[in-house]
């Protein structure tokens, strides 16, 4: 038996977990300068394209910043904010990916991410899977996607443009 005065036996540190919120908002692109819509990674055919200083993707956007959230590194605007002329058109899952690694880089592990778009279009259910398995891909963790309207209220009521909310779950790793 030891001593109470006796060092504890080596347990090791638990890892606790952090969460994170992102959200992110894009007007649809004006009929004077239309874009093509990326949405949840994907390029949507014939679809309205959002405006922004990237590709407008929101569910990508949401992401990445509940990634830095999570982790306390900023935010979007932080590291790809629109003082940053190389990121002019960048692709939304080009910045989850390096989202991902700035938050790996600073000594977390990614546990999963969770997004919410609003919007009236495009139907989103046929085409999750594939949203899903390319956001996943970038963010080198599990990345789910759901879809809902607001019931004709507000601007995605309106269909003046998309709006996303994700949360984010990490763990320091050292």
């Amino acid at each position: 038996m030891s001593s109470p005065d006796a060092p504890a036996p080596f347990a090791p540190k638990p890892l606790l977990p952090r969460t994170g919120i992102g959200m992110d908002v894009h007007a649809y692109a004006p009929d004077s300068g239309p874009r093509p819509l990326w949405l949840g990674g994907l390029h949507w055919e014939g679809e309205r394209g959002l405006a922004g200083h990237s590709d407008g993707d929101p569910v990508a956007h949401a992401a990445a910043d509940a990634l830095f959230s999570a982790s306390g590194l900023g935010d979007l605007g932080t590291h790809f904010g629109t003082d940053r002329p190389e990121f002019a058109g960048a692709s939304g899952i080009t910045l989850l990916a390096e989202a991902a690694r700035i938050v790996r880089n600073e000594g977390f592990q990614i546990g999963n991410i969770a997004v919410q778009f609003v919007a009236n279009r495009p139907k989103f259910g046929p085409r999750r899977e594939e949203s899903q398995k390319v956001l996943s891909e970038a963010a080198g963790a599990p990345v789910s996607v759901s879809a809902t309207t607001s019931d004709g209220l507000g601007f995605t009521g309106r269909g003046e443009g998309i709006a996303a909310v994700a949360s984010a779950l990490v763990y320091r790793t050292d």
